[in-house]
Formats: C-alpha cells, structure tokens, sequence
C-alpha cells in the first residue's frame, strides 16, 4: 500500500528557536509511526539537531537571517513537492512559506498552513508591525486564501486569527506533547548553594519581550514572602541585549541574587529543571498553544498561566492551573498563594499530570492531521 506522502516546509528546526521547532520534531515522529512518509524542508539554521528516525530532512543554505533568507531553498522545494502529496507550512513572514506556497499553487499540490500564532493582535501588532500589514495584503493574503487549509493549535488562536478579516479554511487540531525525559543524576541540585532550601518557581520559554518577563521580576520584587523563601529560574535563552536588560532589572529591584539565569535548557538538563521546580509560570501576552506549560503539567506542576496562554482556560478549568492578568500584583498573589500552601500545590499536581497526559497526546494529534492530510489528498485527486 502507498504510503501518504508530507512534506513539512519550515524557516528553522532549531529547538533553540522555542516552541515551533520542537513541536514539529514531534509531528515528525508521530507521524512516522503513524505510517505517513515525512520529509521536512528547511534552512541551515540551527543545524545539529537530529532528524527523528525515518523521517528525513532536507536543507539550504540560510543566507540572511531576516525572513530567513534562503534562495537555494527553490530548486529543493520545486523538487521536494511534486513528489508529496500534501505540503504543511509552518509560519508566515517568511521566505521558506511563501516560496512554499506559491510553488504548491503552481504544481496543484494542496497545502496546509500553520501560522505559529502570529495572525493575533501581538502578533501583527509587534515587531514590525507595518512591514506585516503590508505583507498581509500583498502576500499572506492569497497564501491564506489558497490553502486547502489553515492549521490552528486552539480555538482562541483562530478566533484571534478570524478578527483580521481574511479568508481562510480553518481546523483546529491541538498539539500532541512528549513527556519530557526524566533521565539524569537524581541527586543534582537545581539551585546554587547560596539559595538551597528555597523553593523553586520556574519560567522556561524562550526569553522574548511578549513572554513579560520584565513583569514576573516585578511581582518578584514586589513579594517579601518570594524573595525570602522562593528563587525565580528562567531557563531559556534570547537575543543577548535583551537578556541583559532583564539581569540588570532583577538586580536593581534588588532581587538579582534570587534570579537563577540557566540559559537553553534540553536534556537532563531540561529535566532536572522540571524535576527540582515547584511552581510554574508563564505569564505571555500571548501563546497560540503553550508547549512549556504542558510539559510542565506533565511534571506535575502546578502552573500560573495568563489569559494570552491558549492552554490556560482548559487547565484552569481541570483544576492544574491558575490564570491571572499579565501584571505584576496578580502574578505576585498567585505565587505567594502556591508556595504557601503545599496542599494546593499536591492537588493541582496530580490533576496536572492526569490532564496532561489525556489531552494532549502525540497520537490524538497525529490522527487528526492523517485525516486532515487524507481529505485534502481526496480533493487534489478529485479536481476540487
């Protein structure tokens, strides 16, 4: 029997970049076992990281880092989707999806696109906020409106998305998430010596200005009961300026001894973070899913979310999670509140990693694109 053929266009599959990548790793995986033949296509940024077994990766040259600049990418891309059935995009304001697309539309393969949530007010409104506008009506607009599809995470990333007033076909298939690795030396501490014995609150994301973190040093600060018995970890890595903005910030608020700065964290490493932690906190401004805040249920953390979190209604509403406004005196009582009741946290703990584990897994997910994918195959044979 032929095997499905997808191929999977994307700027960058370091996991470096956050969340993107590392839920495409796991598509890629999913899938695979789910019998589906899986190709990904991307630029040269961030090789090193291992293609999940069987599925094969192809890249080119990164010329320019803005819109992932990657020419060689035409000829491969040209090749690579006259021989798939389906093309799933991954982004948008990017060299590698609207070649993708437009190269799609010119051989009739039908295509699926995956914004990563940039179609909602912070994403348009942010970082080059005119440059995407225009972007938007000369090209992601008839990219959007040829998809056979438009592949959103959540419900509220596609409500988001449908306030821009674009034509699209839309689905919504949430995220599948792996449980993250426990291995690793038990006996390492997570903490310097100077702060053992405090509890442990955790943000890990990348480190980026629509993450707020400049907001949860402030309810740090805020906090007697945190800064005397709590320590802020930030596991994640960002542009370096940026970074040293947040340090020089944590040291005036008088808190930059509490702030453990860990930087990229995989591996054991990731582990022994959500091994060692508490708390968990996210206080985006926006997340079109929340990678970190599942794996962190999966941890059996108690989490504090914020309403730009697509996950946090769902978990709030299983009992895992508490949400509050993206400022500094909401997230300061809901930490105050979880380190000081132990109870709360064991309960929330085992709700999360119930919840967790039944709503996000990988093979829920992959079904749901095999049908997906499977559909809009259909049409392509059928002329529709």
């Amino acid at each position: 029997m032929r095997r499905l053929g997808v191929l999977h266009v994307i700027p960058s599959v370091s996991l470096r970049e956050g969340g993107p990548a590392r839920a495409l790793a796991t598509m890629e995986r999913a899938l695979d076992e789910a019998g589906v033949r899986v190709t990904t296509v991307a630029t040269s940024h961030g090789l090193g990281d291992a293609a999940p077994a069987r599925a094969r990766r192809i890249y080119s040259k990164l010329w320019a880092s803005p819109y992932k600049f990657a020419p060689g990418l035409a000829p491969t891309l040209a090749a690579a989707i006259r021989s798939h059935d389906v093309v799933h995009i991954h982004a948008l304001f990017s060299f590698s999806s609207t070649l993708a697309a437009w190269i799609a539309r010119l051989y009739g393969v039908p295509y699926v696109v995956r914004p990563l949530g940039v179609l909602n007010a912070w994403g348009v409104g942010e970082r080059r906020a005119r440059l995407k506008r225009l972007s938007i009506a000369l090209v992601e607009r008839s990219n959007l409106r040829a998809a056979a599809a438009v592949h959103f995470t959540s419900e509220q990333e596609k409500e988001e998305a449908e306030r821009l007033g674009l034509a699209f076909r839309s689905v919504v298939i949430p995220l599948g998430v792996e449980a993250p690795e426990q291995s690793g030396d038990a006996t390492r501490q997570l903490l310097p010596a100077a702060l053992a014995g405090r509890m442990a609150i955790l943000f890990l994301s990348r480190v980026s200005p629509k993450k707020n973190l400049e907001t949860l040093i402030d309810a740090f600060a805020l906090s007697p009961v945190l800064r005397k018995s709590a320590a802020l970890v930030v596991a994640g890595e960002g542009e370096a300026d940026y970074v040293e903005r947040l340090r020089a910030r944590a040291r005036v608020a008088g808190v930059g001894e509490a702030v453990c700065w860990l930087g990229h964290v995989d591996g054991a490493q990731k582990a022994l973070a959500l091994r060692s932690a508490d708390v968990f906190v996210l206080p985006s401004f926006s997340e079109n899913f929340g990678i970190a805040a599942v794996e962190a249920m999966q941890a059996g953390l108690p989490c504090v979310l914020t309403p730009g979190v697509a996950v946090a209604a769902s978990a709030e509403g299983a009992g895992a999670a508490i949400i509050v406004e993206p400022e500094a005196t909401a997230l300061r009582v809901a930490l105050e509140r979880l380190i000081g009741d132990g109870e709360a946290r064991r309960r929330m703990s085992v709700r999360a990693r119930e919840f967790s584990h039944e709503a996000w897994s990988t093979e829920t997910m992959a079904a749901r694109l095999v049908d997906l994918y499977e559909t809009v195959a259909r049409g392509r044979s059928s002329g529709e």
